[in-house]
């Protein structure tokens, strides 16, 4: 009985977001929740945890496996869970009302990071490259 609670205060009543939930080199059924386009590359915990910690959210990491994720590697170990209502049910911010809020922000949040923008140099030209390259693939099958 681990949901002998309904306080969504408690951390087992956190949301659960796992880097493969917005990790675009998966699909949907290899474990991504979010559109492609919308998706990050390989995106690990630290960086979900520093970008909702960022937006000031109740956050904690754990080490624990998605199903799905063959790969045992330490970036992509962990599991970020997060607060999204307050003790008396009200949202702690009204910018995410739902999980899927949440893994769009983190999302749309994780590319800007520091980490992302130096690794990249000028990431933006390699990047829609890279697309282009992903898209004529698809075509040629």
């Amino acid at each position: 009985m681990a949901h002998l609670t309904q306080n969504p205060a408690d951390k087992e009543r956190f949301i659960c977001v796992y880097p493969i939930y917005i990790n675009s080199k998966k699909t949907l059924a290899e474990g991504r929740r979010i559109p492609a386009e919308k998706a990050v590359e390989n995106p690990s915990c630290a960086e979900i945890r520093d970008v909702l910690t960022a937006a000031g959210m109740n956050v904690y990491v754990e080490n624990k496996m998605h199903p799905k994720e063959w790969n045992r590697d330490v970036q992509f170990r962990g599991r970020v869970r997060v607060q999204v209502k307050q003790a008396d049910g009200s949202l702690c911010q009204d910018k995410f009302t739902s999980r899927k809020d949440v893994m769009f922000y983190v999302a749309e949040m994780i590319p800007k990071l520091k980490t992302r923008t130096q690794k990249s140099g000028g990431g933006d030209t390699s990047s829609q490259q890279g697309e282009g390259g992903k898209k004529s693939k698809k075509k040629k099958k």
